[in-house]
């Protein structure tokens, strides 16, 4: 070991050379030293993640964005389940989507300007919008050969982290947190992240998977929904019924209140007084995290493995079979959990996947895989009572919107890996609209405090001390 460290420090190797047997070693007492007693958070009235004993997250702040309503509470602070509601600036979700249906039309770019602005556009005011976001479609020039294609990554969401990193070298202000500069910067992202994310998919699928690499060029006169089916498909064709069903997805996706985690770190990041491509960034290595945003493909990878095991997913008491097996930990990933179903906020309903559902099994019914739908239905209608049957506990369990989500990517033939960067795409309207509100209201920098509880200890000589391992 100690040759090793003195090669490192000479810089003839690098740390990804570290013996396996040391780092084991050194993890297992990092472990040890970094582990905090459950007890403790009790003892010291600490609430873990940022939520009250009765699952309710803990009021950090005040938003004009997004309001999301699960549950409500009685004059004894007890919570009561509720048909979910989610309004963005003061608009329900399921009045927006339904009039989008109704008229026919993209809405995703509307939404994205009310997020931003507080209320709907006029049309001449719309126009005008859409043309500043269309006229930043095609990225910096050789941005996409510098800084995509000559160095793929296995995640297309850390290229994606990574890109918007990037652009603050392409901008002339980049530090410049003044309110107009920022609504720049992020209608710049905004126009930009459909290239981004596609030309992404495209370096990997060629430098990883080895297919042939189809590169386009975005075109302004389309929507944000076309635009992404165009750049990712190899033949760039889709249909309307495809592309309006993904503007839906996009739409659904857009925003969920200042307390999500992914828009709690851009209020977080942006506090610090930061520029817009690191608060931007660091949203997007939030929203990849399994717990977050990467759920919709933890129900893809459930859905395949269901498919694996059952065979036949018309035989519903095989699909039961196997979902017990999930709730007792023996089949998929052995969490336990049903992917798809309950949510952290919404009891009875998710008014996301309500919009989506229809959506869904309209796609399903066009592509020949009603059976896919009424699987997912089935789980839905069952995963409550499978669970009460299996733990003895009734449970409220709602479907959330990555279980129909997963399926409308599927029949869209969206790869995979795609799923969780198409919830960033959506989420960065939400995003740049919690940054300015941030940047205008917050006027302190998010500091939380957290309880020191480690044992005092003295200073003992180098020559003297013993090993880790062996001390108490």
């Amino acid at each position: 070991m100690l040759d090793f460290l003195k090669k490192v420090t000479a810089g003839q190797t690098t740390p990804s050379n570290i013996p396996q047997k040391y780092l084991a070693d050194m993890a297992d007492q990092i472990e040890k030293t970094s582990h905090i007693d459950s007890y403790l958070y009790e003892k010291y009235n600490v609430k873990r993640g940022l939520r009250n004993a009765n699952g309710t997250g803990v009021v950090v702040g005040i938003t004009n964005i997004g309001e999301v309503v699960g549950y409500k509470i009685d004059e004894n602070k007890n919570k009561l389940p509720c048909d979910g509601e989610l309004y963005y600036r003061g608009y329900e979700i399921k009045d927006l989507v339904s009039h989008y249906i109704e008229e026919d039309r993209f809405g995703f770019e509307e939404v994205i300007f009310l997020l931003l602005f507080g209320d709907l556009p006029s049309k001449k005011e719309f126009a005008a919008f859409t043309k500043y976001i269309n006229d930043k479609r095609e990225l910096p020039a050789n941005f996409a050969r510098d800084m995509i294609l000559t160095s793929p990554s296995q995640s297309i969401m850390n290229k994606l982290a990574r890109s918007v990193l990037a652009l603050y070298c392409y901008d002339e202000d980049p530090d410049n947190t003044s309110i107009a500069n920022v609504l720049r910067q992020e209608i710049d992202l905004i126009g930009y992240f459909p290239a981004l994310l596609a030309y992404a998919y495209q370096a990997k699928r060629s430098h990883f998977d080895n297919r042939t690499l189809h590169l386009r060029k975005p075109s302004p006169e389309l929507s944000t929904a076309e635009n992404i089916l165009r750049m990712i498909r190899s033949d760039g064709k889709y249909t309307d019924l495809e592309a309006k069903c993904l503007d839906i997805s996009l739409i659904l996706h857009a925003e969920h209140g200042g307390g999500n985690n992914s828009a709690f770190a851009t209020h977080l990041i942006s506090s610090s007084g930061t520029d817009t491509y690191a608060a931007i960034s660091a949203s997007i290595g939030s929203l990849k995290g399994p717990k977050h945003g990467g759920a919709n493909i933890m129900v893809i990878d459930m859905i395949n493995d269901l498919k694996a095991t059952v065979g036949d997913i018309n035989d519903y008491n095989k699909v039961d079979n196997y979902l017990k097996d999930v709730l007792m930990k023996k089949a998929n990933d052995k969490t336990g959990l049903i992917y798809g179903m309950g949510h952290a906020i919404y009891t009875l309903s998710d008014p996301r996947t309500t919009m989506l559902k229809g959506m869904a099994k309209q796609l399903a019914e066009q592509s020949g895989r009603i059976d896919e739908f009424n699987l997912c239905q089935h789980i839905e209608d069952t995963a409550a009572s499978l669970y009460e049957e299996v733990h003895g506990v009734k449970k409220i369990m709602c479907a959330n919107i990555d279980l129909y989500s997963g399926l409308v990517y599927s029949i869209l033939n969206i790869p995979h890996d795609l799923a969780t960067p198409l919830f960033a795409l959506a989420r960065l309207a939400g995003w740049s609209a919690h940054r300015i509100e941030e940047l205008t209201s917050g006027g302190k920098l998010i500091r939380p405090a957290y309880i020191g509880i480690s044992d005092k200890k003295t200073y003992t000589p180098l020559n003297k001390r013993k090993p880790l391992s062996s001390r108490k």
